[in-house]
């Protein structure tokens, strides 16, 4: 069984990583919106309204479940038209390492530029996908708060056993690196020896590091629909 470094998860899975800030989240309060047309009316999840923006939250710890909704929404938007932004607003403690990556990923293989933007806390994976969107439209609202760290986990069971679990880790920490470093343009050492312990930032500390490229004020508030011009 795998435990987050603070001990609030217990994660059910040997053979999965996870990136957590430590910090619960409390039950999924979805409202609902009517809109009127001239047939009648039409109700929608706000989050299934947003997409019609294309606009897309994440706003939860990140598991496979998460991932794959996530994902999907990438997809569809994608297809549906690949010139227009993807927004994606990120409010998240974490989750596990291979959901985190089928999102990156994706993000990275669409056509659309994604406008990733920080509210409340992006920590951990949520602080990676974060700094995966497009170059030059990473956003940060001004009192979110932003974090980075090594992905946490253990094993038990047969010595062997134990060995395979630390050797994936260890890759994944690597990967988690590199990556990080190339968005962010800090050198690979210093995101190694950043990353050791939880790293908190504000969403100025998050831009001076380059996680992000802008703090979101009134005046560049990103508009739902219309592309994000690139911040060079």
């Amino acid at each position: 069984m795998l435990v987050s470094q603070s001990g609030n998860y217990q994660l059910k899975s040997s053979s999965d990583f996870k990136l957590y800030s430590g910090l619960s989240s409390p039950s999924n309060i979805v409202p609902m919106v009517v809109e009127q047309s001239g047939v009648g009316e039409r109700a929608f999840d706000i989050y299934s309204r947003l997409l019609r923006d294309r606009i897309i939250f994440l706003g939860t710890p990140i598991d496979d479940v998460v991932s794959n909704s996530i994902v999907a929404q990438l997809l569809f938007l994608d297809a549906e038209d690949s010139e227009k932004d993807i927004q994606l607003y990120i409010n998240s403690p974490g989750g596990s390492v291979t959901a985190g990556m089928a999102i990156y990923d994706t993000i990275q293989q669409i056509r659309p530029d994604v406008v990733t933007i920080c509210f409340g806390l992006a920590a951990s994976m949520g602080a990676f996908l974060l700094t995966a969107g497009t170059r030059g439209k990473r956003m940060s609202l001004p009192d979110s708060r932003i974090m980075i760290h090594q992905p946490l986990g253990g094993a038990q069971g047969q010595a062997v056993d134990i060995e395979i679990q630390a050797r994936e880790i260890l890759y994944h920490k690597s990967k988690l690196n590199q990556l990080l470093a190339q968005h962010t343009g800090q050198p690979l050492e210093r995101v190694e020896a950043d990353t050791e312990r939880d790293f908190f930032m504000s969403a100025e500390e998050a831009k001076n590091y380059g996680l992000i490229d802008q703090v979101i004020l009134r005046q560049n508030l990103p508009v739902a629909g219309e592309n994000v011009t690139v911040l060079k």
